[in-house]
C-alpha cells in the first residue's frame, strides 16, 4: 500500500515571477540617445577632418617632413594604388578600405571611404563644420546630464561602487562571469555591476572630458584665447593624437556596450533606455 508523504515533507515551489522595475530616468534617456546621435555624427566628421592630413604625431608641431607615429597612405606600385597603414615601424600593407578606396570603380587614395565620413565627398571646411557642431551639442548635453546626476544623486546612488565591488576577488568574478556571457539576475539585476559602474566612470568623467578638452585645443581660435591648453598636452600635434586616442577608446567602449547589450537580453535593454521599464525575473524556489 503505497501512503502518502507526510504534510511537512511537501515542498511547494514557487514559480518564477517577471516584473518591471524603473531603470532609467527620462533625463539619463534623453541625454543618452543625443549622445548616440553626437558620437556618431562627431566620429564621421572626423574621419573626414583626419582624411585631410592623415597622420599623427607627438609634440607641438606636425608636418609632412615630421616623422608621424600613425600614418594612413597610398603609394604606387606599377599602374595601381596600393594603401598602407604605418604605427611606429610597422607597415602593413591594406587592399580594403585604409589608403585606397574604391569609389564608382575607379581606386581613389583616401585614408577612410567615403561611405565612412561625412559629408562623403572630400570636403574639409564642412567637415570641420559638421564637427564643431555636433561637439558643442555634445558639451550642452553632456553638462544636462552632468547637471541632473547630481541632483538626483544619480553618480553616487547608481555609479560610485562600493568597498566590496572593487575587492579584487570580486572583480576577478565578474570579469570570469562576463566572459562566460553570465548576466545577474533576480535582485542582482536591479544595480550595475563593479564593471559597469567603473567603465560607465571612465568614460563620463575620463574619455569625454579628455576629447572635448584636447579638441579645444586643436581651435587656433580657442588656443589663441586660452593658450595655457597647448602647454597642457605638450602642443597641439600631441593633442590630436591624444583626440584620437581618445575617440578609438570610445568606439571600442561602445562596441563592447552593444555587445553586452545584445548577450543579455537585446528588448529588456532597449526598452529600458527607451521607456525606463526594465523586466527582471525572480527565479523563484527551487524543488
Amino acid at each position: 500500500m503505497h501512503l502518502p508523504p507526510p504534510p511537512h515533507a511537501l515542498v511547494h515551489a514557487r514559480p518564477a515571477q517577471r516584473q518591471f522595475i524603473r531603470r532609467h530616468a527620462l533625463t539619463v534617456r534623453i541625454t543618452h540617445w543625443l549622445n548616440v546621435l553626437c558620437l556618431s555624427l562627431l566620429l564621421m566628421s572626423g574621419l573626414q577632418i583626419f582624411n585631410a592630413h592623415p597622420r599623427l604625431y607627438w609634440g607641438k608641431y606636425g608636418a609632412d617632413a615630421d616623422q608621424p607615429w600613425i600614418a594612413i597612405g597610398t603609394r604606387q606600385q606599377g599602374d595601381a594604388a596600393q594603401g598602407f597603414f604605418e604605427i611606429g615601424r610597422l607597415r602593413i600593407e591594406t587592399t580594403g578600405w585604409l589608403g585606397v578606396s574604391d569609389e564608382n570603380g575607379t581606386a581613389t587614395a583616401r585614408a577612410f571611404p567615403a561611405w565612412l565620413t561625412v559629408p562623403s565627398y572630400h570636403d574639409l571646411g564642412a567637415g570641420r563644420r559638421w564637427h564643431f557642431f555636433f561637439a558643442w551639442l555634445l558639451v550642452f548635453n553632456g553638462l544636462v546630464y552632468l547637471v541632473h546626476g547630481l541632483w538626483r544623486r544619480h553618480f553616487q546612488r547608481d555609479l560610485l561602487p562600493s568597498r566590496d565591488q572593487l575587492a579584487p576577488r570580486h572583480l576577478w568574478q565578474e570579469i570570469r562571469d562576463h566572459a562566460r556571457l553570465r548576466f545577474a539576475r533576480g535582485d542582482a539585476a536591479r544595480r550595475y555591476n563593479a564593471l559597469q559602474k567603473l567603465s560607465y566612470l571612465a568614460v563620463v568623467f575620463g574619455l569625454l572630458p579628455m576629447m572635448v578638452l584636447t579638441g579645444l585645443t586643436m581651435s587656433p581660435g580657442l588656443d589663441a584665447a586660452f593658450p595655457f591648453l597647448a602647454d597642457l598636452f605638450g602642443g597641439r600635434a600631441s593633442a590630436r593624437s591624444l583626440h584620437f586616442i581618445s575617440a578609438a577608446l570610445l568606439v571600442l567602449f561602445v562596441a563592447v556596450h552593444v555587445a553586452m547589450v545584445i548577450a543579455s537580453g537585446l528588448w529588456n535593454n532597449l526598452r529600458s533606455m527607451l521607456s525606463g521599464r526594465y523586466a527582471i525575473t525572480d527565479e523563484g524556489d527551487k524543488t
